[in-house]
């Protein structure tokens, strides 16, 4: 979305849409940034999908039939520039990734809320608002634990309910390599994924995707406050084990993430944050299971989901990609991870992913990158 901005000159900021807007009333410049990003060295793309859903669409006011519309080509547009970058560098097909990019609930609401995880009822404990106490976590207790039994069954009804519009088209579902649930800012909309990923195999053949669940860390910190403690943040080991546990409290199954990690983060928060999700891992992964590392961070800039503006950070590229390639170095060396995607994400253009492909020649084991 950032990208569209800074490059292509097309407002997405104002409006619920975001870089979904674009795919219905400038359907090229999805195409032509696409293909800014595989040019730098982009092995992995992401579809301009992050911020879809039948809320979203509404609220811009188009119909269930415009969002399935728009949800469906953005993979077309997607898969359309991937082939066309293969036909004109002779890469083939299979060595570009595409991934169906989705956000949590909260990019849905406005202001969106990814960094506060403020979600209104059924969803959490109450709305954002201007003024006053913002809570995210509901009351230690037993009506504490139905209502967040409540919250869960909706956030995976969502997120369902998202993942069948995909999956209805063969054409579109055949063309998605990998699933990416990004910005995730709480526990619970963790849980529900996992459900939701769960029951999408369950009920429809050929269901089953890789896929990534990702967290951020503004200011270093995870969005979700402790129950009955309104003060005090979730740790990366709360994280680490919403993302593997077994079963939930009411006997759900839940799929297990074939890679997690973090996305619109500042870099400078990331080396802390590999050692402690690595120190997690082994209390709840067995010998044979090896998550992948998922790592694309912010690229330094700041921004005001108030306002929707950005102000201005000291991120350069080399330094940036100079950082994400030594984290990648270390992860490699480290017995959990299966490998390692390395990325960028707001404020990431084209040039900072051309550094980051170069820096990654120095790898020993290359990671993916997009």
């Amino acid at each position: 979305g950032t990208t569209l901005e800074d490059i292509f000159h097309v407002d997405v900021s104002h409006t619920a849409l975001w870089s979904a807007k674009p795919i219905l009333e400038q359907p090229q410049v999805i195409i032509d940034a696409h293909l800014a990003f595989l040019r730098a060295g982009a092995d992995l793309l992401s579809t301009a999908t992050y911020q879809c859903s039948y809320r979203t669409f509404e609220r811009a006011g188009y119909s269930d039939a415009d969002a399935r519309t728009a949800m469906t080509r953005a993979v077309r547009l997607a898969d359309e520039a991937r082939r066309k970058y293969c036909e004109e560098s002779g890469k083939a097909l299979s060595d570009i990734k595409l991934v169906l990019s989705l956000g949590p609930f909260g990019a849905t609401l406005s202001p969106a809320q990814e960094y506060d995880g403020c979600y209104p009822p059924p969803f959490g404990p109450q709305a954002y608002c201007t003024s006053g106490e913002n809570i995210n976590a509901f009351p230690a207790g037993p009506e504490g634990d139905e209502a967040e039994s409540r919250a869960v069954q909706a956030l995976v009804d969502f997120h369902l309910e998202r993942l069948h519009v995909f999956a209805a088209d063969e054409e579109v579902w055949h063309a998605i390599d990998i699933i990416a649930f990004e910005t995730i800012p709480l526990l619970r909309e963790i849980t529900a994924v996992r459900v939701a990923m769960a029951k999408l195999v369950a009920g429809v053949a050929d269901g089953r995707k890789a896929w990534w669940l990702s967290v951020l860390f503004p200011d270093g910190k995870f969005p979700e406050k402790r129950r009955g403690e309104p003060s005090v943040s979730r740790e990366v080991g709360d994280i680490v084990r919403s993302a593997f546990a077994g079963r939930t409290s009411v006997g759900d199954e839940m799929a297990v993430p074939d890679g997690v990690g973090v996305n619109c983060t500042d870099v400078s928060h990331y080396s802390g944050l590999v050692e402690a999700l690595e120190d997690a891992l082994p209390s709840y992964i067995g010998d044979s299971v090896r998550p992948w590392l998922v790592l694309y961070p912010n690229g330094g800039d700041v921004y005001d989901p108030v306002s929707r503006t950005w102000k201005e950070g000291s991120g350069k590229e080399e330094t940036w990609a100079d950082k994400l390639v030594d984290l990648a170095t270390r992860a490699h060396k480290a017995t959990v991870w299966g490998g390692v995607v390395l990325g960028g994400c707001c404020r990431c253009g084209p040039d900072k992913i051309r550094m980051l492909a170069e820096k990654r020649l120095s790898l020993v084991s290359c990671a993916s990158l997009f």
